[in-house]
């Protein structure tokens, strides 16, 4: 039975190249902050490593799990299959620690609909415009401009979702992103004031849209 000394879980969500990847890493060095590790049926990237950054498995492994229901949330996006198994994260709350889901918005929707008994805050990280996003798309180890290209096109219908969720951050200076975030955690956890402009938000969007 969760109690008041459980974790809390916290979801970054992001359009492809918004940087949450970076951030959730930033935020797993602070004391108590675990990453929760996804299991994903893409090829792993030069940098990655098996079992840090992902569990990579096949398709069939991937499918088993589903069958078992042993995911929490799962999700394909471009192609390929991604998803995190419940035993884990639960485990983690238990323990008190904060678990840090780095996920789409199918991901946090699914987690958000099972309606665990944890205390669940969610962030949707944005970039500070098209262009910005399109340039750190294409320096990616992406020289495919294509790819860079269908990620843009995906990143329309993505950033419809920054409604569901409790914050939405502004990616322009890693540094201040990774402060706001960790600031308004700790609001969140302890009750204090947030510092947060919804109406600021909302013109920014309007602009990434129009």
């Amino acid at each position: 039975m969760p109690t008041e000394n459980d974790g809390v879980m916290i979801i970054l969500s992001s359009p492809s190249g918004a940087g949450k990847t970076t951030l959730v890493n930033l935020l797993s060095k602070l004391n108590n902050f675990e990453i929760s590790v996804s299991h994903t049926t893409r090829e792993p990237r030069p940098n990655e490593t098996q079992d840090k950054d992902y569990y990579f498995v096949s398709e069939e492994k991937f499918q088993r799990l589903i069958k078992n229901e042993e995911f929490l949330e799962y999700a394909k996006v471009f192609d390929n299959f991604y998803g995190t198994t419940r035993t884990p994260v639960i485990d983690k709350l238990n323990k008190g620690k904060n678990v840090l889901f780095d996920i789409d918005w199918q991901g946090a929707d699914q987690i958000k609909n099972k309606k665990l008994d944890y205390k669940l805050i969610t962030f949707f990280i944005l970039p500070p415009s098209k262009e910005v996003l399109f340039e750190r798309l294409s320096n990616r180890d992406m020289k495919d401009k294509l790819i860079a290209e269908e990620r843009m096109k995906q990143f329309g219908r993505d950033v419809l979702h920054w409604i569901n969720y409790d914050y939405v951050v502004i990616n322009e200076n890693l540094d201040t992103c990774y402060s706001k975030i960790k600031n308004l955690i700790q609001a969140e956890i302890n009750n204090g004031s947030k510092d947060y402009d919804p109406e600021y938000i909302r013109k920014h969007i309007e602009k990434l849209t129009s």
